[in-house]
Order: C-alpha cells, then structure tokens, then sequence
C-alpha cells in the first residue's frame, strides 16, 4: 500500500483537543473556535450565528461541533442559519474535527465551528 503525505495549503487542520481547548497550526485555543479558511477566531457559540452566517460564502458547508456528545442544535439557533441558506452539519466535536480534517485534505471549502469536549 503506497501512503502518501497530507499536505494542506493555506488551512490549517486541528491537530488535536481536549478538555477545554483545541488545537491548530501549533497553537492551543481554550473554548468555543471558529475555524475558517480566513482564520481561527473565538466563537461565542449557539448565541452567535452572525458569525456563521458571514461565512456562508467562502464555505460551502460548516461543520458544528456540540461538544462531547452529538446534540440538537437550539432551535433558534437553527432556524436564523436555515433562513440564511447556511450548509451546516451538527455531530459531536470530535468527529466534527475529523471529518474538517479528511475534507480539508481534499482541497474542500470548509468551515469548523467548535464547542470544547
């Protein structure tokens, strides 16, 4: 089996998590992330869908992380991005992390909105 080497452009992947932080390009940010191909900046979570919905357009899906567990998103929350025409896709911060990562790798437009484990 031939493996090749993962090379990422101009993103930068999570390289791993924990109790209250994650992990990017070398750097440990503590809390909710936003991780866009223009940045990684702090999130101020399910209140915060402006944030969201800025990105719609350099995106074209957004993984949202809801910590530990999967969870429903809060239904406001929800509905403001279903108005605003946002791809999201809500699983467990950990898979969410995963699969930005494999989508990344792939020269995908992703986004990675965050709540700690």
């Amino acid at each position: 089996m031939r493996l090749n080497e993962v090379v990422y452009t101009d993103a930068v992947p999570v390289e791993g998590y924990g109790p209250g932080f994650f992990r990017l390009g070398g750097q440990v940010y503590e809390g909710p992330i936003l991780v866009l191909p223009n940045g990684i900046a702090p999130w101020n979570g399910f209140e915060d869908a402006a944030a969201l919905i800025a990105a719609k357009d350099i995106v074209d899906v957004i993984f949202v992380g809801t910590g530990a567990d999967m969870a429903y998103l809060p239904k406001g929350f929800q509905a403001e991005l279903d108005a605003a025409d946002v791809a999201i896709e809500p699983m467990a911060s950990p898979a969410a992390c995963r699969t930005y990562n494999v989508l990344l790798s792939e020269g995908r437009r992703v986004g990675l909105a965050l709540i700690p484990v």
